[in-house]
């Protein structure tokens, strides 16, 4: 009778982590917009000391969109490296696209070149270990992120989804795009090749992705990487130039892991950044759930800032079908608070970007929704650089017009068995 009561309260037990990993609610992140003008250096400071980040001064960053563009770049890159190679994805998948990244990295390996590869155990799992036994011949190292073991099972819900290479601590990328093929060819409905973006940045904003891969790839190797020939941009300038200098892009990396509490970094810079907008917000996004409290501020800012916010989220071909049900469940009450919804109509737009005033840009891994702000390890670059804003801008607007404009009526007129379907997919939500 004793045993069958222990075996009744350890079943009570875990059925209750299961639904607190389901449902438990997200922080609620209140906050103030600083007193200070969005552009300014005091504004810039702030925000890296409420994240815990160091401000980079002096970086240049290039926005590359289309998997054919930002590709070519980062393998280019690759075979150029003399020192080192880091490369992290949540997504690495056989393809021909892999292959030649493959190719270049054991090229790289077998010249003398350090070679380091983090991957996601859950993301890439297609990719069978023995897909890397080239490379590691050659001389590099793969090691993948909380793979399944009795001792990680208890962390198995938190995945590394930054996508980032660094090379020779020197240069960088990153973005939201992992190394598949359809981000070159499409997938197998026929259907264009992902829209995506990846950045190269050279400065110090470098060092702050360098950081990061540091961080998984103690947690993967149990190494800690060379941190005198690793970080060659240390010395930074003491000067934080302003937004509009030429050629510079002032901001800071944001770490983003979820801590015991439930808080990130990344949450709390989306959330002051939207807090302070004045004249636009522009959000790309291809899974757009925003909790209850990213959701009341963006209607705050619409509604009594009359900031205007847009947003750009996948139409049909979503590649997770739950994912656009939820989100087109949340739609209404921000219709209705005068924020305009589009979803892009080719094909699938992997983009994540937000814009605010045409002076902040905030890129990389880093989704709209509660598994990226409270679950994965994320990376994203903050920048406070016109330049920047608008040629994320000019994309955005490349972007809007392939895409249909959602309005409430539109909204309202959903299938029955799409609105079931959101509703199941809502239980759901923090796993998308």
């Amino acid at each position: 009778m004793l045993f069958f009561g222990i075996a009744c309260f350890c079943m009570a037990l875990l059925a209750y982590l299961f639904f607190l990993v389901l449902f438990e609610p997200p922080l609620r992140y209140a906050t103030t917009a600083p007193d200070c003008p969005i552009d300014s250096t005091q504004f810039l400071c702030l925000l890296g000391a409420v994240s815990d980040t160091q401000i980079h001064p002096c970086s240049h960053i290039d926005v590359l969109t289309e998997g054919a563009v930002f590709y070519e770049a980062e393998l280019e890159a690759i075979r150029q490296a003399r020192a080192s190679v880091h490369l992290e994805a949540f997504l690495f998948t056989p393809s021909p696209i892999a292959d030649r990244f493959l190719e270049a990295l054991s090229e790289r390996a077998r010249a003398g070149v350090k070679v380091r590869v983090v991957l996601d155990w859950v993301g890439s799992f297609p990719a069978p270990d023995a897909y890397f036994d080239g490379l590691r011949n050659a001389g590099g190292r793969v090691e993948w992120y909380q793979p399944l073991r009795w001792y990680t099972f208890k962390r198995f819900n938190n995945r590394t989804h930054r996508e980032l290479l660094v090379i020779d601590g020197d240069m960088g990328f990153i973005g939201g795009a992992g190394v598949a093929a359809h981000w070159m060819t499409g997938d197998n409905n026929g259907l264009p090749p992902w829209r995506d973006m990846m950045c190269r940045v050279r400065g110090d904003l470098v060092i702050g992705l360098q950081t990061t891969f540091a961080e998984n790839w103690l947690e993967a190797s149990g190494e800690i990487l060379d941190v005198t020939s690793e970080f060659p941009h240390c010395q930074c300038e003491e000067r934080v130039p302003a937004a509009d200098s030429p050629g510079s892009a002032p901001g800071v990396v944001v770490i983003s892991a979820p801590t015991a509490g439930r808080a990130t970094r990344a949450r709390v810079v989306f959330q002051i950044l939207l807090a302070s907008a004045r004249k636009s917000i522009r959000i790309n996004s291809p899974y757009f759930l925003p909790d209850r409290s990213a959701r009341a501020e963006l209607i705050k800012a619409a509604k009594e800032r009359g900031v205007k916010v847009t947003i750009i989220t996948p139409g049909p071909a979503n590649n997770h079908p739950i994912a656009r049900r939820s989100s087109r469940r949340i739609y209404g009450q921000l219709l209705q608070a005068g924020i305009e919804i589009y979803e892009y109509q080719p094909g699938m737009i992997h983009k994540k970007a937000l814009v605010v005033d045409g002076v902040w840009s905030v890129v990389g891994s880093t989704n709209f929704d509660t598994r990226s702000f409270g679950l994965n390890d994320e990376v994203n670059l903050a920048a406070m650089n016109r330049d920047v804003a608008a040629k994320l801008d000019e994309q955005f607007e490349i972007e809007l017009s392939r895409s249909e404009k959602i309005t409430y009526e539109k909204w309202l007129s959903r299938t029955t068995s799409e609105k079931i379907a959101a509703i199941a997919g809502r239980l759901l939500e923090r796993q998308e």
